[in-house]
């Protein structure tokens, strides 16, 4: 009975180092990972884009949705003017609600 044992405790351990073998050889580096830019590939949000800088016009503005959704102001910055990066799932979801409650005449951000 314990030779079965050590046999089995045996495959287990060579088991784990395969797995590890086969997870560690699945990574991917961040050299491999291709990210999305602004620009003519991203339509939809090159017109969110244009709508959020026609209410971003009054003094502050940017500041307060930069408060609202958490992040610095210079990021808003890259966001709408910088062309350099895109906002995760989320933050582009809460900048729709912002541009939503600003044209029902409420400012969420206040």
């Amino acid at each position: 009975m314990s030779g079965l044992l050590e046999g089995m405790a045996e495959a287990a351990v060579i088991g784990a180092k395969m797995i590890k073998q086969r997870v560690v050889a699945r990574r991917r580096t961040r050299s491999n990972v291709i990210h999305r830019r602004p620009g003519d590939s991203t339509p939809i949000w090159n017109v969110l884009v244009r709508e959020l800088r026609a209410e971003l016009v009054e003094y502050g503005s940017k500041a307060r949705l930069a408060r609202y959704l958490g992040i610095p102001r210079q990021r808003v910055g890259d966001f709408l003017k910088g062309n350099r990066r895109l906002p995760d799932a989320e933050t582009t979801l809460m900048l729709m609600h912002w541009l939503g409650e600003r044209r029902a005449g409420r400012d969420p951000s206040l």
